[in-house]
């Protein structure tokens, strides 16, 4: 769960299935000009309003706290939110049939709306960045920037699904503590091939007590069902009809190779790119302050236009 400095607000998404979003930002303090330190002024406590809007996207199997470091740094000068998509977190989790892709945009729209954070930064990370593109170029008036974090455009295909499967009937559940969790995904599982804490505590925080153990807060089968319905396909020509600045972010041990990533920046229209050392595909999770490093400047130049 996001920590004291989220607020957390329902939105109604695609099909009326309940969101939870969490705005980011420190409460209403006294104006710092006033030397005697009155309250602020009536209207001064919905001052976030006037900044420029941030919506923070995970990826599959992630939730919005996840974005809690970057989304505190990113209060100071932007109203700053994370969503939990659909299944995740502490959203609905509706039945099977719900997750498709036109459902996650759907979602994403409804939230920007219901928010009034449009037009938006979209930052999106693995699955949240696609949903992030399909949004941007199906309503342009409501996104004035893009960060892909980590995402490829093309199809993924039958055999990493397979893996996929695989890989969550290899998942030992339930966990009997929440270092075993950190433990098993940070160096015991197959995929990790070396051992990498931050991965530990990426799942650690998407665990729950259970009267046996530990399991996810989300249910592995939904996870392959929201998967499915992109893997298979490539999705290049959404990504060149993004119009706004677009900024591709890869960490050099991720999923995301250099060739594909400078292929994605040559299809967007106004894309820019960024790499981070000794990051794996949780680039904003494994080296937060190399990810702020990485970002910042773009978000400056949006700031500026």
């Amino acid at each position: 769960m996001p920590g004291p400095m989220a607020r957390r607000i329902d939105v109604t998404g695609a099909g009326g299935v309940r969101l939870a979003a969490w705005e980011f930002g420190d409460p209403p303090k006294t104006d710092r000009a006033d030397p005697a330190g009155r309250a602020d002024p009536p209207g001064r406590a919905d001052r976030t309003h006037d900044l420029p809007g941030v919506l923070l996207l995970h990826g599959l199997m992630g939730r919005a706290s996840h974005w809690a470091p970057t989304a505190r740094w990113l209060s100071a000068r932007h109203r700053a939110v994370a969503l939990d998509q659909r299944g995740h977190g502490r959203s609905d989790k509706p039945p099977r049939a719900a997750y498709t892709r036109e459902a996650y945009v759907g979602d994403v729209e409804a939230a920007l709306e219901q928010l009034r954070l449009g037009p938006a930064v979209l930052v999106g990370h693995a699955m949240g960045a696609l949903t992030a593109w399909q949004l941007a170029a199906k309503r342009p008036d409501l996104v004035r920037g893009l960060i892909i974090c980590d995402m490829r455009a093309s199809a993924l295909g039958a055999a990493s699904q397979h893996t996929w499967t695989e890989w969550f009937r290899a998942w030992p559940v339930p966990f009997a503590t929440l270092a075993d969790v950190r433990k098993w995904f940070g160096e015991d599982d197959p995929w990790v091939e070396r051992p990498n804490p931050a991965r530990g505590e990426f799942y650690a925080e998407v665990m729950a007590e259970s009267p046996d153990g530990w399991r996810p807060v989300f249910d592995p089968e939904t996870m392959l069902r929201s998967r499915e319905t992109w893997v298979y396909d490539a999705h290049w020509e959404e990504l060149a009809q993004v119009r706004c600045p677009t900024l591709v972010v890869r960490g050099l041990d991720g999923e995301l190779g250099r060739a594909e990533a400078q292929e994605m920046v040559r299809v967007l229209p106004d894309g820019q790119y960024a790499e981070v050392a000794d990051a794996g595909h949780l680039v904003h999770y494994d080296q937060p302050e190399a990810w702020r490093a990485a970002i910042e400047p773009f978000l400056d130049t949006l700031r500026d236009a």
